[in-house]
């Protein structure tokens, strides 16, 4: 292999699992490879909903063992969760689950303060009960947040314990509610106005800074020969998606796709209108001073969740027979807050489609089409409403993620909205961390030159759509009068 080639790791930790990949990068090349899978199982306490962030740690520490040799480590994650560290700087409790019950309600209490139209003006991030700012809103008082000195998101919560160093990435900070998308910095003012105190946050770092370097402990735990550099990347795992979608120009629009589906376009300069706030749209922060405009939607966690009540069946034969059952029978609401907590869930879809007066499905085949039926469907909507809302119009869509593997999806996602659908990289989020790293490093160029190496490198499929979308259109006026 070229001397010109190096490798980086990149540690992507999902909502269910989490993994160390390296990626080796050359001037015209990109492997990337998976050398270490974890479970990430959130644990039910007596206070609620808790994740086993020492078991993820744990997970990074024998990942980055397997990795061996390696050039530089960034971490990517979820968004909105931390933890909160004393003033010896030590863990004071396991971080709280983004699906915990104690944000339950506080949003109205928010909002008495300050207005949810003035905190969407001042921050432009959509509302989603779980966000920081209802998080911290929920713990004012706790004996925890009381003896904290420092806040620290999962990423750099994670990159502290690795170097000893402690800062607050931007593309994560930004799904806080905290930051205002003009200035790329804190919103002081609703911060002051809901006494919520930004010293808790460590400085901010933005995709491409260094974040320090192993400690001693680290490289003899992993083997490891130092010095090893951290690497600050997009540690918004969407963020990292993002930049890795395989796109030439500005017109596309695109669909990361897992746990969540984010659908959205990338822009220059945020859309903070009270019409993009009633149309649920969130403005947060990308490479390069773009915004990541784009609409949360439940996504293949809807199926995750009945996959897991029917005692985990064969997907791939399950999704063939959900391909023969008819289209478009019944449609849920795929951004509904009534799918957010696990459990139950093909019970609650029959429940919403007899709520609606629609056909019940009632087998998992009939449930699994329903789902897949209801995400393209919300793909199309949130495709159509950002770029009248941002006055954006586009001429593909790239799905990248987990849902890339699905096929039947993929392929009515293109029906559903009229246009062709540009399928992978299925890795994006853990690219996109490879990318940044090897950017930081001088090995590849600008957004545009880490997309073209994308296109050359990674397996793409192409989906074009099939007839007409009169159908959806149809369907998507049936779900509305509900």
């Amino acid at each position: 292999m070229s001397a010109a080639v190096k490798s980086y790791a990149a540690v992507d930790l999902g909502a269910s699992s989490g993994r160390v990949m390296v990626g080796r990068v050359g001037p015209d090349s990109l492997e990337l490879t998976e050398v270490h899978r974890f479970p990430n199982r959130p644990v039910r306490v007596p206070e609620g909903l808790r994740w086993d962030v020492l078991g993820l740690y744990a997970g990074v520490l024998d990942g980055l063992e397997a990795a061996g040799a390696v050039d530089s480590v960034g971490i990517d994650s979820w968004a909105v969760d931390y933890g909160l560290l004393d003033a010896d700087g030590a863990l004071l409790g396991n971080p709280v689950h983004y699906r915990d019950s104690r944000t339950e309600g506080v949003a109205e209490k928010v909002w008495a303060t300050v207005p949810a139209e003035e905190l969407y003006a001042a921050t432009g991030l959509q509302h989603a009960p779980f966000n920081t700012l209802y998080q911290l809103a929920a713990a004012r008082g706790s004996a925890q947040l009381d003896r904290a000195e420092r806040l620290l998101l999962i990423p750099d919560l994670l990159t502290y314990w690795l170097t000893g160093e402690q800062g607050t990435e931007l593309t994560n900070a930004s799904t806080t509610q905290l930051i205002d998308p003009r200035t790329r910095d804190w919103a002081h003012g609703v911060a002051r106005r809901l006494d919520i105190d930004l010293g808790l946050f460590a400085p901010l770092r933005h995709p491409g800074d260094p974040a320090g370097v192993l400690r001693p402990e680290v490289l003899e735990e992993t083997g490891l020969a130092g010095p090893v550099p951290v690497t600050a990347v997009g540690s918004h795992d969407t963020a990292s998606a993002v930049a890795a979608v395989p796109a030439g120009g500005e017109r596309f629009a695109y669909i990361c796709t897992g746990t969540w589906s984010l659908a959205g376009l990338e822009l220059d300069a945020p859309v903070l209108t009270e019409e993009s706030r009633a149309a649920n749209f969130t403005n947060e922060l990308g490479l390069d001073g773009t915004v990541r405009y784009l609409r949360n939607i439940m996504g293949l966690w809807l199926l995750q969740e009945c996959v897991r009540a029917w005692g985990e069946p064969d997907l791939g034969a399950l999704l063939l027979q959900a391909a023969k059952v008819p289209a478009l029978r019944s449609v849920v609401d795929a951004g509904d807050a009534a799918f957010l907590a696990p459990g139950r869930m093909p019970e609650r879809i029959a429940e919403a489609c007899r709520d609606s007066g629609q056909p019940v499905p009632a087998t998992p085949a009939e449930i699994t089409r329903c789902i897949l039926d209801s995400l393209a469907l919300a793909h199309r909507r949130a495709v159509e409403d950002a770029q009248r809302l941002a006055g954006h119009a586009v001429d593909v869509v790239h799905v990248v993620g987990g849902g890339t593997r699905n096929a039947l999806l993929c392929q009515l996602t293109a029906d559903a909205c009229g246009l062709p659908v540009v399928s992978g990289p299925t890795e994006a989020a853990a690219l996109g961390n490879v990318l940044v790293q090897a950017r930081a490093h001088g090995l590849v160029g600008d957004l545009a030159g880490m997309r073209r190496l994308l296109t050359r490198t990674q397996l793409l499929t192409r989906y074009e759509p099939r007839g007409g979308t009169q159908r959806w259109q149809a369907a998507q006026a049936r779900l509305a009068r509900y």
